[in-house]
């Protein structure tokens, strides 16, 4: 019996972590980013030359540098939000700073889910935070198009990880919640892991995943996962 109790309350641990949670946010919310970034992705992947198009693997090739590329920044978006996470927990002390970041993480997660399922629209102004240093380095991602080459697909896809998004941010709240600078790093690689099947199989079967990310049922069903979620991560 105490055998189970332990099994339980490690598990427990693994299910609550922020690395576990960060993974299912990206997972749950990746149709939302083929909405947001199936522009992107479709522009990226018809501007490659007809040879590279044609063959699958050579294409993969491509849309997989893009995307290592986009979760590299986000990577060095969690290490910024670390820093920046130890400086401002340090006039409420580690336990109290650390529980007062869950709480407004948890917030945010909740907002997110409501505003997938499209009961909470005015969340979306939480992605003009971002929109001025995006005006500043987009220019930069443009100069890149057309890619023709795998470092240009990785640098390209450097710029894309850094574009306006909500559900970005709201990784990144759950990313502060860590307590480490090199778990908060971690947390959005696996955010970013999440993302993967959506993002990379819209590059490969667009028109299929388009259809389902535009449905009603769909964003609801994700926009209470992500609420699910957010209960689990306090």
């Amino acid at each position: 019996m105490p055998y189970v109790i332990i099994a339980i309350m490690e598990f427990n641990q693994v299910i609550s972590s922020p690395v576990f949670i960060a993974f299912f946010i990206g997972l749950f919310s990746s149709l939302h980013c083929v909405s947001m970034c199936g522009s992107i992705i479709g522009t990226l992947s018809y501007s490659l030359k007809p040879e590279i198009r044609k063959d699958k693997s050579k294409m993969l090739t491509f849309i997989f540098s893009y995307n290592f590329g986009r979760i590299f920044s986000y990577m060095l978006a969690g290490l910024i939000i670390g820093l920046i996470e130890s400086v401002l927990t340090l006039p409420l002390g580690a336990e109290h700073g650390h529980r007062f970041l869950q709480i407004i993480s948890a917030l945010i997660i909740t907002g997110a889910g409501f505003y997938i399922a499209g009961w909470f629209p005015s969340f979306a102004y939480i992605e003009k935070t971002g929109s001025y240093f995006w005006k500043t380095i987009e220019p930069y991602g443009r100069k890149l198009i057309p890619v023709t080459t795998l470092k240009q697909a990785f640098l390209f896809g450097m710029v894309w990880g850094w574009i306006p998004c909500g559900l970005v941010y709201t990784a990144l709240a759950l990313a502060a919640t860590t307590g480490d600078i090199t778990l908060s790093m971690l947390s959005m690689l696996t955010f970013g892991l999440g993302t993967l099947p959506a993002v990379m199989g819209l590059g490969m079967v667009s028109s299929f995943i388009t259809r389902l990310s535009s449905m009603q049922t769909t964003k609801q069903v994700i926009g209470m996962l992500l609420v699910l979620v957010a209960i689990i991560s306090l």
